[in-house]
């Protein structure tokens, strides 16, 4: 059995009577000390680890004065803290020591829209699509893009200055700031907005704080005029934060927000926000163009610019590789055809606006007659994107190419430490020459993309940063590419911050980089707010990239092997795009509930990292001491368990906390399927699970649902016994003593003797040898055979229907139930078994059918890990078999009413054809099927029906199932493909919906019903 392991973060908590005093004076928010959460805000997106003091999460503005001012107490004057929005830094912006505050769980308002002044109010915790969606309605939006834009806060964009593809046009945040509501040191509540002459005389009046600022700002700005326009360069990409190169307005007066925003948390707290906001652009269309060299797309980015086109981004061979794929490709191939005889290396995306359509066709006419006028050799051809769901489809793989980059195999992967470089634009095509001569120099590989009209390209270098020769490769790389910088006229830091690489602020400033140093100390007298990022009172107490611990240095100790062996959880980069706000995009349903990321695949991540590293300090194998549980004889280990359960001593087990995550989780396995690294929680869950109930019991409600298959058929004898007690207030109540709740009620009819009413043979391999290839085996899950057989009945008729042959298989354990809790010794016989079965049906020609998404999809994930022979088993989903034979479905004219289609979560994220292929079958009917984005349900197989997850189940369901079901309207047909999202809508919402294949036997009935009466 595993040991008790005891956390060794060695980052103390925060100054003893902080939080205590906090709380007394009226904090209102929340505030997590356990190393669960001190584990997961650790890390963000970048290569460092730092584990935090203690992290809060405040309510208000009031909340975040309250803060200020008890910081200010003399007593508290060693506390330092961090703000943290998104947590997708790649630079380590927002990791501390000290204290975290993370405004994204609660500051999430938008408080004020505008339409007429077009502008907006909003809390320094609303992400950047929530803002863009609430403006969609009046036909604006918040410019500045970034491919975080569904999980990055703007208080996040405000302190990085945070700009991406489109910034040649639109601009950074800062061009887009009309005011911020900032908290400073001591807890001064100001609004700063641009003042005029007269204003800032007024201002500079002021006795208090605030009169500083703009006295000794306005005297910097007056005494180093010269020396600032020769520091920062005249670049769309400008250095961020303390950005005194525009501190300076037109008329004289002064725009403090000039200097605030990029400052990285390191001035003041920002609390909201008033932005100006934009006209929607009424058309879009993307040019792609396809180069034989990646270099060859640098060169041509110069012309595609001149065409004055919106913006131009460049992907080269890596990224266009794994993009390939990845689970949006098939959306986007028809755009990225092969080349006959040539692989393409590069490709340049164009993008054109419009007002109208006539002026969209006249702008891509433009650019591709200005290829024409100026041919270069290795530019291959181009493709045009001009629907709006196309141009999205192609720009989500651009922004998806920074978790892209992450999920190559092996431990040497690509990170981020110098990916944001800018240099003037025309100088970009040499720089990125020696750029990679550099790093080809080191033998390294490495993907890039970015935004060539800007000068910016993100280079992300392939290292393993747990072997110390490529450690060391850090710093001389980075003194490499500031020198290449510098060289060529750019910055390091064009678009993602300084944060741990602020050691290199001094020699870029120079002789202005004491005047950062002044504001620093005038905006934070007491080194609190993020110390060692931009300035510091001196250049020793800088961050340096070297003296920072990196993720790699605490992973050295798990080693490769363990790391390979659970399932990307040691490989998560942290981009955090299972942050998405979006209710209706599948991952991740647990955090979306409860807005805690310790219940994400990057919170479960960091949780299990952690946990292998103390596992491996102890000297465990996690994989051995696995295989060492299951050959004990379990009762013997029931009395270590039970005390292990009960001792006092094991309360402060780290694997509790690891639990308490994990037990959150639906198995839903949208993260397998979304997740751009593949990280996937439910199959390390259940090895985590298998260890820690070798060591502690389990609830009573464990051993019942693992063994539910093969007790349904004992149940179904017993079918009014069980009715009863499902039913019953008595029964319900012994049901909750158990962890059990909202169990269904089982139909009458018996599956089995219908099936041999209607001439229906259970499949075996003699019968199917006589009848293949006309043999179809449906091979039904236990509960959609025991809760749902009617659906079986109908799968069976509408194959009869399509002229094939039916069988169903004989009965078998599917094993998910066992694998989704951990019982990975009983998953596996039963897979073994199951797939043997399975195997000899389909060597005989026949198709094998399965009925329940989440439960076909096992044979392919979950059996193949554990089964090597189950690789070759091919269990097909319903639409998959049908688009086989679409010529077996006769056209038909199109029937009244509308026709809708709610996919199971898992389907949509694990068989992205889905959708295209469930359209294309009901296309051959006439209709036209609606198939809106939706999130998970919330009962996920049995997640929904235990007593401990009945809350957040309800609250996921809210999310985005609701909402559609309750959208139904008359005539309408709402289909759905999963047994236990029909389950949770005939629980939540007394609805009784089908699934797609029964309404497809309706169909065909009345079109053959139809055609008969013609011919009669």
């Amino acid at each position: 059995m595993i040991p008790r392991l005891e956390s060794q973060i060695d980052t103390i908590l925060a100054q003893p009577g902080f939080l205590g005093r906090l709380v007394e004076a009226g904090f209102s928010g929340e505030i997590e000390l356990g190393d669960g959460s001190r584990a997961v805000y650790a890390t963000d997106n970048s290569i460092y680890q730092l584990f935090p003091g203690g992290i809060v999460f405040p309510r208000s503005a009031d909340d975040l004065a309250i803060l200020a001012r008890v910081l200010d107490e003399p007593e508290f004057r060693q506390v330092t803290i961090a703000l943290r929005g998104g947590g997708t830094g790649t630079n380590g912006q927002a990791l501390s020591r000290g204290v975290v505050v993370d405004c994204s769980r609660h500051m999430t308002r938008i408080l004020e829209i505008d339409p007429e002044r077009r502008r907006v109010r909003v809390e320094a915790g609303v992400v950047k699509d929530q803002l863009n969606r609430a403006l969609k309605p009046y036909g604006l939006f918040f410019a500045p893009e970034l491919s975080t834009s569904n999980r990055a806060t703007i208080g996040g964009m405000i302190n990085t200055d945070a700009c991406g593809q489109g910034s040649c046009l639109y601009g950074k945040t800062s061009n887009h700031v009309l005011g911020l509501r900032a908290i400073l040191a001591g807890g001064k509540d100001w609004w700063f907005r641009p003042a005029d002459a007269e204003a800032l005389h007024a201002l500079k009046k002021r006795p208090d704080k605030v009169g500083e600022i703009y006295r000794t700002l306005d005297r910097i700005e007056k005494e180093q005029r010269e020396r600032i326009a020769a520091v920062f360069p005249p670049l769309n990409r400008y250095m961020t934060g303390y950005d005194l190169a525009h501190l300076r307005a037109p008329d004289g007066g002064l725009n403090v927000n000039s200097v605030l925003c990029g400052a990285e948390g390191t001035l003041a707290m920002i609390a909201e926000a008033e932005l100006n906001v934009l006209p929607l652009p009424g058309f879009a269309a993307l040019i792609n163009i396809r180069y034989d060299d990646f270099n060859t797309a640098l060169e041509d980015a110069r012309n595609l610019a001149a065409l004055k086109v919106a913006s131009v981004e460049t992907v080269d061979e890596k990224v266009l590789g794994l993009a390939k794929g990845d689970i949006i490709w098939a959306e986007i191939a028809p755009f990225f055809p092969d080349d006959p005889d040539v692989r393409a290396d590069g490709i340049n995306i164009v993008e054109v606006l419009a007002d109208s359509g006539e002026e969209l066709a006249d702008k891509i006419e433009a650019v591709v007659t200005g290829l024409a006028a100026r041919p270069m050799s290795g530019r291959l051809g181009h493709t045009v994107a001009a629907g709006h769901a196309q141009v999205e489809a192609i720009w989500t793989m651009r922004k998806r190419a920074v978790g892209l980059l992450g999920s190559v195999e092996g431990p040497v992967r690509p990170v981020a430490f110098v990916e944001d470089t800018a240099v003037p634009p025309e100088n970009l095509a040499p720089y990125i020459r020696e750029f990679r001569q550099l790093l080809d120099g080191e033998g390294l590989d490495y993907g890039m993309f970015g935004h060539v009209d800007a000068g910016v390209l993100h280079v992300r270098p392939a290292l393993d940063l747990t072997r110390p020769e490529h450690v060391a490769l850090v710093k001389r790389i980075s003194d490499g590419v500031v020198a290449l910088t510098r060289k060529y006229g750019g910055v390091l830091w064009g678009e993602h911050g300084k944060g741990v690489r602020s050691e290199y602020v001094p020699d870029y400033f120079g002789d202005l980089y004491p005047s950062l140093q002044h504001i620093k100390r005038l905006f934070d007298p007491h080194h609190q707010l993020n110390p060692g990022k931009i300035a510091a009172p001196s250049a020793d107490e800088l961050m340096k990239i070297d003296a920072v611990p990196l993720r790699g240095d605490f992973d050295r100790a798990i080693g490769n092997d363990i790391r390979a062996a659970f399932d990307n959880a040691a490989y998560c980069n942290g981009n955090g795009a299972c942050f998405d706000f979006d209710e209706k995009s599948p991952m991740c349903p647990s955090y979306k509930g409860t807005r805690d990321r310790r219940f994400s695949p990057k919170g479960r991540a960091s949780l299990m990292r952690e946990w292998l590293r103390l596992l491996a300090r102890r000297d465990i194998d996690p994989r051995r001491e696995a295989e060492r549980q299951r050959e004990a004889f379990g009762l013997l280990r029931w009395p270590s368990r039970l005390w292990n359960s009960l001792s006092p001593a094991n309360r402060a087990d780290f694997s509790h906390e690891v639990r308490h995550a994990m037990d959150t989780c639906l198995a839903c396995k949208a993260c397998a399927g979304q997740c751009p690294v593949k990280v996937s929680v439910p199959a390390f869950r259940s090895k985590f699970l298998e260890l820690y109930h070798g060591r502690y019991l389990r609830p009573l409600k464990d051993p019942l649902i693992a063994g539910i298959e093969t007790t349904l058929p004992l149940m179904a004898r017993l079918r009014p016994f069980y009715n009863f007690a499902v039913r019953s207030k008595p029964g319900k109540w012994v049901m909750r003593q158990m962890g059990l709740t909202a169990l269904p009620v089982m139909p009458a009819l018996d599956l089995s003797a219908e099936l041999k009413r209607c001439g229906v043979a259970v499949a075996t391999v003699a019968a199917l040898k006589q009848f293949s290839p006309s043999a179809v085996v449906f091979v039904p899950d236990a509960f959609t055979a025991h809760f749902n057989p009617q659906l079986v009945l109908d799968a069976v008729e509408l194959a009869r229907a399509l002229g094939f042959t039916p069988f169903v298989a004989p009965p078998h354990v599917n094993g998910k139930a066992l694998h989704v809790h951990g019982y990975l010794g009983a998953f596996e016989k039963a897979a073994a078994a199951t797939t043997h079965s399975l195997r000899a049906l389909a060597q005989t020609g026949a198709t094998l059918v399965g009925i329940d998404p989440s439960m076909t999809l096992a044979f392919r994930s979950e059996y193949a890990k554990a089964v090597p022979q189950a690789r070759d088993l091919h269990v097909l989903l319903p639409q998959e078999w049908l688009a086989q034979h679409l010529d077996r479905i006769a056209p038909a004219s199109a029937p009244s009413g509308r026709f809708k289609l709610l996919l199971h979560c898992t389907e949509r994220t694990n068989a992205p054809a889905a959708q295209g292929q469930w359209a294309a079958i009901f296309a051959r009917l006439g209709v036209k099927l609606q198939q809106p984005p939706l999130g998970c349900c919330g009962m996920a197989g049995t997640f929904g029906h235990e007593v401990r997850n009945r809350a957040l189940s309800d609250t996921i369901y809210g999310l985005s199932w609701s909402q559609e079901i309750e959208a139904t309207t008359p005539g309408e047909i709402v289909m759905v493909t999963g047994y236990s999202c029909r389950s949770q809508v005939k629980l939540l919402d007394d609805a009784e919906l089908p699934h797609p294949l029964q309404i497809l036997l309706r169909l065909l009935s009345a079109e053959m019903k139809t055609v008969r009466g013609k011919v009669a």
